[in-house]
Formats: structure tokens, C-alpha cells, sequence
């Protein structure tokens, strides 16, 4: 695995994902029962578009989702206070062996962490303290940054402001990795093939 530190949403960023998929995408290749997923084709075709023609196909931001990229630096200094630590921002995590696929974390954490940070809606929010486990809207992009990073752990952090933080450490699934491996060589035996067909 190898860093490419430029930052997150720039056109640089934007640029070394253009044909990878990656980990807040793994929903698209594999369900959480480990299962393909019925997007993978649909997913698969927009990579390949997007790699051929070297542009990058801009998806929908509502208002919650461009206010919760504001709050995010908030919650990872937060995150800092709380538990002491220093968090590196990275640009991309990138995997090209036996298969080409990245992550972007929202933060490394010492040598072994990494974190996940998600700032949804207050009654989101609420319901995530109260259930207090791993959203399973999440699960395949955490289990995936796992994968690709190759860190022992993932805090998922929740953030809203004015109540307490959701942070909940999140341990790689080694069955379910597996899964995740083996749909990945599939689906970027694939995307290759589709690639050359459409040059």
C-alpha cells in the first residue's frame, strides 16, 4: 500500500481515483453478507467511463452532505482532544497488488489507526449513540479501509454539534475481508476487460 498524499476532494485527488475503486464505494462491489452487490455493473461502468475518458463524474451533494465535509475538521480535532492523539490527514491509500483499490481515510492514527468520520443529521446522530454499534450503511467502506490500509483498527467517529461524540472502534472482519478480496480481483478482472474493450 502505497500514500499519495495531495489533498482530499482536490482536483489531484479526484484525478488518482479516476477507474479505482474505493473503499466508500466497497457497498457498490459486496454486500455486508459478504454476497455481490446488484450495483457492482452499474459501478463498474461508471469506473471504466470515467478511466477511458480521464474525467471525473461528479455525484449529487445535497446541503447535509457539503455541511457535514465543513464539520468534519471539527470532529477530528475533537477526536485529537478527547483521546490524546495526533491525526494525520492523507490524501489516497492505494492497493495494486493482486488488485488495484483505494481508501481514503479521515485520518491515520499513530502506526496502527485510522479514522472514519461521518457528521449526519442530530436525530442520526442520536440514533448512532443510542444503538451503539457499527452503522451497517458503513460497514463494507470501514472493513474496506481496513483492507487497503492494512491498519489494526478504525475508530468510526459521529459528530454533531453540541452532543457528545459517537467513537467506536472497529476491528478488522478477517471472514469477511476474504469475501471482500476475492470480489475485488473479480470485479478489477472485469473492469480491465470492459477498459479495453471501450479505448
Amino acid at each position: 500500500m502505497k500514500i499519495i498524499n495531495v489533498e482530499q476532494m482536490s482536483p489531484e485527488w479526484f484525478a488518482i481515483k479516476l477507474g479505482t475503486p474505493s473503499a466508500s464505494n466497497f457497498s457498490d462491489i459486496i454486500t455486508t453478507k459478504g454476497e455481490p452487490s446488484k450495483s457492482a455493473k452499474k459501478y463498474m461502468y461508471r469506473l471504466a467511463g470515467e478511466f477511458v475518458s480521464q474525467t471525473y463524474e461528479e455525484s449529487y451533494q445535497n446541503a447535509a452532505m457539503l455541511r457535514g465535509i465543513e464539520l468534519e475538521v471539527e470532529a477530528r480535532q475533537l477526536y485529537a482532544i478527547i483521546n490524546e492523539v495526533e491525526v494525520e490527514q492523507v490524501g489516497f491509500c492505494l492497493e495494486e497488488k493482486p488488485y488495484r483499490a483505494g481508501a481514503s481515510p479521515d485520518g491515520m492514527v499513530g502506526k496502527d489507526g485510522i479514522i472514519e468520520i461521518k457528521c449526519p443529521s442530530a436525530a442520526v446522530h442520536v440514533e448512532y449513540l443510542l444503538n451503539g454499534k457499527m452503522p451497517s450503511t458503513y460497514y463494507q467502506q470501514v472493513q474496506g479501509q481496513l483492507l487497503v490500509t492494512g491498519r489494526k483498527w478504525c475508530d468510526f467517529v459521529s459528530y454533531y454539534p453540541g452532543i457528545k461524540p459517537f467513537i467506536l472502534r472497529v476491528l478488522p472482519d478477517p471472514e469477511f475481508q476474504v469475501k471482500l478480496q476475492v470480489q475485488l480481483e473479480i470485479f478489477t478482472s472485469e473492469l480491465k476487460e470492459i477498459i479495453t474493450k471501450i479505448k
